[in-house]
């Protein structure tokens, strides 16, 4: 069998059903190999990172070849053959080379994504293999051979391998076509004396057509080696017992035989025990999950209140024990969409890397806190606004080695993401360490398009907030890179949306920290109810720190309901919800202060009812509410009224400015609010 025979249409239908499921696995190794080249140049003799490289390229190759995506396999072949030249040191893994690998793996990926578009990057591809074969060819180790000596190495590679291969009951139930793997196996070399176990075929009125029953025993003459066999049946590993037997026909003496489960190929050997026990779930039935747990929420709380009003103990009680079961489902659930930070992070690798060499700088990316974990949700719309700081900081932040030297500065320079849970939310730091912000040039830029009055000098906090006016720069001229505030109003609009914030510290010559503060999750939280008037609001429980009892101000409320009071020998900042909402109706006799947490500040709320913890699912804020300052979302409560959900960081902003700042309160903003519980919205 020296050429593959076209496939039926059985096997195309196969074929279409498993291909995304390669696509997805094939895209995981090519983010693989980038991140093992990366890491390579500060190791670049590191044995197990290059075996690791080498076998993620072979299995995208293997994998490719099942599929009969032939202009992958052809490529990826000549990136193997020189990684293979790499990790038996005939070729240095100079940067160059690097460099020259990460360009073929991105031509890899582009043609998994799309493969129909191969022949448009022909010529692009032609290029790459060029220098592949350049790179290849240099050194004695490499040396052009004569025909000759091609002819004995080539005979001296052929071995003839003996292939039993069992399948288990389930392999065609879990969409895998043994035939595909014999195709493929084709396309390696040789295949012959190709027989199967009759004895395994039950008798035709017993004969299940879902159910394999079959065991193959061929012989295939290949040079490619035992891994790429077992590559080839990677697909179906746990479905399968492989006995491999090599009879090189140019060797005096055989391998003995080796009987294989394929869970034991390249791919298992770099994973634990522990890995088989995970499933992969489209992102969208997850989703939906999440959905109806929120619903089922609310449904709970909705039932829960009735028994209570029915006076009804059992049924209290029952309702209380179906309250704790969802509370530790939702917990469950929201889990199960928790990933590390440190996955995103990892992509800036390559982006420090290309953009840093662009620009002619040297920096060196340091991670800190990957492992942090958050909502997939949020994970995935925080990317785009990384992607933006990070390229800020490299072009406008960090100094070229030349001008970090005159500054006696390492000539590196060092960029720094870091990722931290506090207080009920993420934390996310970029800190350079590069020449921070000249304050005087963003205010004379300031001055000029009339963000602050002319020769009036803000604090040094307000001058940093400049920066995320609407398409302020203070760059000399456009570059492809975004300058320190291009854009960063777009930046701090798409962190607002997740319910974040993000501020700006920085040192003149010494480097600046942009902070993001995210939620953990955007679907569901423990949240603290409380009243005001007939509004209700909640309060994220992790930001409540304790509540006090009123007690007089040091000082009157001024217009927007902001003032102090003592607390253990400290000053307190409090806001009045009644004053700074707007809310018509005179203040009760006794209230109370509940004191909030949010990064390093305290402060207080002043409410009229204390209702306790509740279950939060979060919904968006309707139309009226969205220009509404210190509100995330709101929340349906079980008796259909809304309670508005605090960004507890906005109203720490709120307490912290200054008299007389420009920025307006809620009330001033056309956002007063009546009684939003009597106003249900539309989630």
């Amino acid at each position: 069998m020296s050429a593959p025979p076209r496939a039926p249409d059985g096997d195309l239908s196969f074929v279409a059903e498993a291909l995304p499921a390669f696509i997805s696995e094939a895209q995981e190794q090519i983010a693989t190999i980038e991140q093992l080249l990366l890491r390579l140049e500060d190791t670049p003799d590191d044995r197990d990172l290059l075996d690791a490289l080498f076998r993620c390229a072979h299995t995208v190759k293997g994998s490719a070849g099942i599929f009969g995506l032939e202009t992958v396999v052809a490529f990826t072949h000549h990136v193997e053959s020189l990684l293979d030249r790499v990790r038996a040191g005939h070729v240095p893994l100079t940067r160059a080379l690097s460099t020259l690998l990460l360009r073929c793996n991105d031509a890899i990926g582009h043609l998994v994504a799309q493969p129909d578009a191969a022949e448009a990057d022909a010529d692009h591809r032609a290029s790459l293999v060029a220098e592949l074969q350049r790179h290849s060819g240099s050194g004695a180790e490499a040396a052009t051979p004569t025909p000759a000596s091609e002819q004995a190495s080539a005979s001296l590679r052929q071995e003839r391998w003996r292939i039993q291969a069992e399948f288990g009951p389930d392999t065609f139930r879990n969409g895998m076509d043994p035939l595909a793997i014999v195709r493929y196996l084709a396309r390696l070399g040789t295949v012959s004396g190709m027989q199967c176990a009759q004895g395994r075929i039950p008798a035709l009125d017993q004969l299940d057509p879902e159910t394999c029953h079959l065991a193959m025993d061929f012989t295939l003459e290949t040079d490619v080696g035992r891994s790429a066999i077992e590559a080839a049946f990677s697909f179906v590993r746990d479905d399968c017992t492989l006995h491999l037997d090599t009879e090189a026909p140019t060797r005096a003496v055989s391998a003995p035989p080796v009987v294989v489960p394929v869970a034991t190929t390249a791919r298992a050997r770099e994973t634990t025990p522990e890995d088989g026990r995970f499933i992969r779930v489209q992102a969208d039935r997850l989703d939906t999950v999440i959905n109806l747990l929120g619903e089922l929420v609310i449904a709970g709380a909705g039932a829960s209140l009735l028994s209570r009003q029915a006076r009804n103990g059992p049924l209290v009680e029952v309702h209380q024990q179906i309250t704790r079961l969802i509370e530790e489902i939702r917990n469950g659930t929201l889990q199960l969409r928790m990933v590390p930070i440190g996955e995103t992070f990892a992509r800036f690798r390559r982006v420090v890397r290309d953009t840093a060499s662009e620009l002619g700088k040297d920096v060196a990316l340091e991670i800190v806190g990957g492992e942090t974990e958050l909502d997939k949700s949020v994970v995935e719309r925080i990317a785009d606004p990384l992607m933006h700081l990070v390229r800020n900081a490299l072009d406008h932040g960090l100094e070229t080695p030349e001008e970090r030297v005159t500054q006696g500065k390492p000539a590196q320079g060092r960029l720094t993401l870091s990722a931290c849970h506090e207080s009920g939310s993420i934390l996310i730091r970029i800190d350079d360490d590069g020449r921070g912000v000249r304050r005087d040039k963003v205010l004379a830029r300031a001055w000029d398009r009339g963000l602050v009055e002319r020769g009036t000098t803000p604090t040094d906090a307000d001058i940093l907030k400049l920066l995320f006016a609407p398409g302020f720069s203070t760059a000399e001229a456009i570059t492809n890179l975004s300058g320190r505030g291009v854009g960063m109003d777009v930046v701090k609009r798409n962190i607002e949306a997740l319910r974040g914030t993000v501020t700006i510290q920085s040192a003149e010559g010494a480097g600046s920290r942009i902070e993001i503060r995210l939620p953990l999750t955007l679907a569901i939280i423990d949240g603290f109810l409380v009243g005001v008037e007939g509004s209700k609001f909640i309060f994220p429980l992790d930001a409540v720190v304790e509540v006090i009892e009123s007690r007089p101000t040091a000082t009157p409320l001024d217009p927007r309901g902001r003032s102090v009071v003592e607390l253990r020998g400290q000053v307190l900042p409090v806001l009045s919800l009644r004053k700074l909402y707007a809310l018509d109706s005179p203040a009760p006799e006794r209230s109370s202060v509940v004191v909030i947490q949010s990064g390093g500040q305290r402060y207080g709320v002043m409410v009229d009812q204390l209702l306790g913890q509740h279950q939060t699912v979060i919904k968006p804020l309707g139309r009226m509410f969205r220009s509404l300052r210190g509100m995330s979302g709101s929340s349906i409560l079980g008796n259909g009224e809304v309670a508005l959900i605090f960004d507890v960081a906005s109203l720490s902003l709120l307490a912290a400015e200054q008299p007389g700042s420009s920025t307006r309160s809620a009330g001033e903003a056309g956002s007063r609010i009546q009684n939003p519980s009597t106003e249900r919205q539309t989630p």
